[in-house]
C-alpha cells in the first residue's frame, strides 16, 4: 500500500511540474502528508537498531555518545579518555565502519590465545598471581598488535594509554592489582573488552552474554 501511494503521489508531482504552475492541477494535502509519512517510516525501519539499548549502560555511554547518523548509531566520545581519540573518524561512513568492524572482531578472537595461556599456567600449578600477570600482560601486547597495520590507530592507541596509565603499553598487572586488589579481578580485567567501541562496531548484542559474565551488566 506504502508503495501504491508512493507511486501515485510521485506521478501527480511529476505531471505537475511538466504542465507548469498554472496547470490547475493541485496535489491533495493529505496524500502529500501520506507519501512524507511512508518515506519517513520506511527510513525508520531501516535503521539499525540493537536488542539490547547500549543507551541503558552507564559504563558503556561514558565512552560514546548516541549518534544517529552514525552506522550503528553509536560513535565515540570526544570527552572519553579511553575512546575520545577515535571521535575524529567519520562514523558515519559504512566503508570505514565496516573495516573497524572487521578488526574488532579479529581483537575478540584473538583473545583466544589468553585462555590458551591459563589452562595450560594452571595445568603446570601456576598460582592466581602468576596466572592474572601472564594473561594481563598478553592483553596489552595483542591490543597493540591489532593495530600492525594501522600505524594511525597505533598511535592513537599509545597516546590513550599514555593518558590514562602514564605509558604506552597499557596498565601494569601492579597498577591493576592497586585498583582491585584482587589477582582473580586482575585477571578476570584480563578478558574484558570496551563495550563503548562494541557498540560503535555494530557488536554490542554479540558480546552481551560477555558483559554481564564479566559482572558489568546484572541481568
Amino acid at each position: 500500500m506504502k508503495r501504491i501511494i508512493k507511486f501515485i503521489g510521485i506521478s501527480l508531482i511529476s505531471i505537475s511540474l511538466l504542465c507548469g504552475c498554472g496547470s490547475g492541477l493541485e496535489i491533495p494535502e493529505p496524500l502529500i502528508e501520506n507519501i512524507i509519512s511512508s518515506q519517513k517510516n520506511e527510513a525508520d525501519n531501516t535503521s539499525f537498531k540493537y536488542e539490547h539499548d547500549p543507551r541503558d549502560n552507564v559504563k558503556a555511554m561514558e565512552d560514546i555518545i548516541d549518534n544517529p547518523d552514525a552506522v550503528y548509531g553509536f560513535s565515540p566520545s570526544p570527552e572519553s579518555k579511553r575512546l575520545g581519540e577515535y571521535a575524529e573518524y567519520d562514523w558515519t561512513d559504512p566503508e570505514f565502519v565496516a573495516d573497524a568492524r572487521e578488526k574488532r572482531i579479529e581483537y575478540h578472537k584473538s583473545l583466544d590465545s589468553m585462555t590458551d595461556i591459563l589452562y595450560k599456567m594452571k595445568e603446570e600449578g601456576a598460582t592466581t598471581e602468576e596466572m592474572a600477570r601472564a594473561v594481563s600482560a598478553e592483553k596489552n601486547r595483542l591490543r597493540l598488535e591489532s593495530y600492525k597495520d594501522d600505524p594511525e590507530g597505533l598511535e592513537k592507541l599509545k597516546k590513550s594509554n599514555m593518558d590514562t596509565y602514564g605509558h604506552e603499553d597499557g596498565p601494569t598487572p601492579d597498577e591493576m592489582f592497586e585498583k582491585y586488589g584482587s589477582w582473580e579481578i586482575v585477571m578476570q580485567k584480563a578478558f574484558s573488552t570496551n563495550m563503548g567501541m562494541d557498540a560503535c562496531c555494530g557488536l554490542y548484542d554479540e558480546y552481551y552474554q560477555l558483559y554481564i559474565e564479566l559482572g558489568y551488566i546484572n541481568e
